[in-house]
């Protein structure tokens, strides 16, 4: 039997207990497999805006989900109540279900040899004791800080801290069991500046494992400020052919639109624009994007995946080649190969850095577009093609000159990966997917 090793929690419901109860259920109703994920979670957020407090939340949740199997037949099921009574009810209709539905030769639980062996300790769960009023000053000096930044931030929509934490256990018939616990904490602003009739709105924010990783309030609340003010008096540009740096924390969705034509799903339904790539260039010479699933104090590390199995550390793509997909079990069958570990999908992917600073990067490119904020969601992962409204900073001879808004960028991905030519080193670890600001060497924008 594979099994973590036991967590002490303080919770009335034994959660491991529950899942073994949710499988012994399924097993005497005749299941030959069953899965099953028990979580409780708690935590508050309070919002200040304009100096005075505008919402108080607390949350407590839980949830039991089951899948059960009966061959290759299954069914879900799921309940927010523990009771006994409950957990029977729930079991029973998973199975209902699963009596209903069609064969499926790619259904059942992860591979056993591919199980999670080791637990090791990522330093994911740290509890703030953090008590409302607490919370309440440091909103309230947050969003002060940003007003006070720049007579030009003329109103806010408030700045809101907040602190929650959890448990999972993942239980399946193969005698798997696993235990996690995790917290994360945030502090963000967002406010308003307005020049000559011109309004923008900005925002910054601040998340992480420990409380004590968080950058200070006042910082988040002057960037938020600084953030907006230099956006005022955005002016459009003429349609033309031009390099481009997506700023950090905009950079993160080229990784998102990777990983979703890369999931199992998109591959087997054939409706990824990197359907058969692997081993193939599919960006620049030099490109390294890699999962580090066990970072400690990671945003997305863990020691499993949602169906046990083990993660480690790979490479998706290396020296710009496609080496890895994003498989679950299911997927991984239906394609004919293993699970990668991802089910529930990719674990801190990481676009590898470079040497330079965003400045830096501004003085390579020269003239170009900053892009800060895309809008909208034209992305078509069937063919690549890209198009997005956009807003940020003309460059001239690597300064700013001016904020650019209303135009749009528009290309296909499997050329706009081609055409990186730098990752800057302001890795934004703030999330699941990690990267620095990236510069293409050439985009469309369509403007004026």
């Amino acid at each position: 039997m594979t099994q973590a090793p036991v967590l002490r929690d303080s919770s009335k419901v034994d959660l491991r207990e529950l899942a073994g109860d949710a499988l012994a259920l399924a097993r005497s109703s005749g299941a030959s497999e069953a899965e099953v994920a028990v979580d409780e979670s708690d935590g508050f957020s309070a919002t200040v805006r304009l100096g005075e407090v505008e919402t108080v939340e607390h949350n407590r949740d839980k949830s039991l989900a089951v899948t059960v199997f009966f061959g290759q037949r299954s069914g879900s099921a799921s309940t927010s109540d523990f009771s006994r009574t409950a957990l029977e009810d729930t079991v029973q209709a998973a199975c209902s279900i699963a009596r209903y539905t069609a064969e499926d030769p790619c259904a059942g639980l992860a591979d056993p040899d591919l199980l999670a062996k080791e637990f090791p300790d990522l330093d994911l769960y740290a509890p703030w004791q953090l008590e409302l009023g607490q919370a309440i000053e440091m909103a309230t000096m947050c969003e002060q800080m940003a007003r006070d930044e720049d007579s030009r931030i003329v109103n806010s929509e408030g700045a809101t801290v907040s602190t929650h934490s959890g448990r999972e256990v993942y239980a399946n018939s193969l005698g798997f069991v696993g235990d996690a616990r995790g917290s994360r904490h945030t502090v963000s602003c967002v406010v308003l500046g307005k020049q000559d009739g011109n309004m923008q709105r900005d925002y910054w924010y601040t998340t992480a494992r420990h409380a004590e990783d968080l950058e200070p309030a006042g910082r988040i609340g002057r960037l938020a400020a600084q953030r907006a003010v230099r956006r005022l008096g955005g002016r459009r540009i003429a349609t033309r052919q031009s390099p481009v740096i997506f700023e950090a924390p905009v950079a993160t969705s080229l990784l998102g639109h990777l990983v979703g034509a890369l999931r199992g799903a998109s591959l087997y339904r054939h409706a990824s624009f990197l359907l058969d790539q692997l081993d193939e260039q599919v960006f620049s010479p030099g490109i390294r994007i890699h999962e580090q699933p066990r970072l400690p104090r990671g945003a997305g590390s863990t020691a499993y995946d949602n169906e046990g199995v083990q993660t480690r550390d790979r490479d998706l793509v290396s020296d710009g080649i496609l080496r890895g997909y994003v498989l679950d079990s299911y997927s991984g069958r239906k394609l004919q190969t293993k699970s990668t570990g991802n089910a529930g999908g990719v674990h801190n992917l990481t676009l590898e850095s470079g040497r330079m600073d965003l400045d830096a990067l501004l003085r390579e490119m020269g003239s170009g577009l900053l892009v800060t904020e895309l809008i909208g969601h034209g992305v078509n992962t069937v063919t690549g093609d890209y198009s997005r409204g956009a807003a940020g900073f003309w460059v001239e001879e690597g300064q700013i000159q001016y904020p650019v808004e209303e135009i749009t960028i528009a290309g296909n991905l499997k050329d706009m990966y081609k055409r990186i030519a730098h990752v800057g080193s302001d890795l934004d670890a703030r999330g699941n997917l990690r990267t620095g600001s990236v510069l293409i060497d050439g985009i469309t924008i369509a403007g004026s």
